[in-house]
């Protein structure tokens, strides 16, 4: 009886831990380990189902243990920068973060792979090296997506922090300032979000864009 019970007990634990031999197909997977990080109220379970997806196919990843999810849906104004520890199920940190200037205002709605765009890019990025830049303490990130964000790299789009994304900001003006396509986060606390990602984490960006769900090979194939 005791074997029984233990060998129940890891089944459980391998169902819902993601790894490299875990699959999220089964939507109800999905929706146990996004109630057990307590999610319900901060993000739509089908982002957090479309991330586990990604996170599920690419090989490359070094750390599986935490994802980061933005979902560029919500307004500037509100949290919409997630970051969730899948091995102990509970968010690490909720943060603001700004898009791109002309991705729009408030809502973010137009997306670019193009250099000098200024606009954000969606879909499944890797975390790389850390840096000391422009805008201080900042994350590189490789785009996984050809023709949809693999060009985050050459065009500098990186994670920084920025004066122009605090609650200050969008309480006075009603929306965040705007970067050149950066998910820039606030000052105070972008080196420990950026400490506790780097080095071959997933990154899911999502927005509302018929086109990127319909092109991502990493969702579709």
């Amino acid at each position: 009886m005791l074997q029984i019970i233990l060998i129940t007990q890891l089944f459980v634990l391998c169902n819902f831990y993601p790894s490299e031999n875990h699959s999220f197909s089964r939507s109800d997977d999905a929706l146990q380990l996004y109630q057990e990080c307590a999610l319900e109220k901060i993000l739509s379970f089908d982002v957090f189902r479309l991330a586990m997806t990604g996170l599920e196919k690419i090989d490359e990843l070094h750390n599986r243990k935490v994802i980061t999810i933005i979902d560029f849906s919500k307004p500037s104004t509100r949290e919409r920068l997630f970051v969730i520890d899948l091995e102990n199920k509970q968010i690490l940190f909720k943060s603001l973060v700004a898009h791109g200037q002309n991705s729009g205002a408030n809502m973010a709605s137009r997306f670019s792979n193009a250099p000098r765009s200024r606009k954000s890019c969606l879909g499944f990025f890797i975390t790389a090296e850390t840096y000391s830049g422009k805008y201080g303490y900042s994350l590189k990130l490789d785009g996984m997506e050809p023709g949809i964000n693999d060009n985050a790299r050459p065009r500098g789009i990186v994670i920084h922090g920025a004066d122009f994304v605090s609650y200050t900001v969008a309480r006075e003006t009603g929306l965040l300032g705007r970067s050149f396509g950066c998910p820039a986060l606030p000052v105070n606390s972008a080196r420990k979000i950026i400490d506790k990602i780097s080095k071959g984490s997933c990154l899911f960006i999502y927005g509302n864009d018929t086109k990127y769900l319909k092109s991502s090979k990493i969702l579709n194939e």
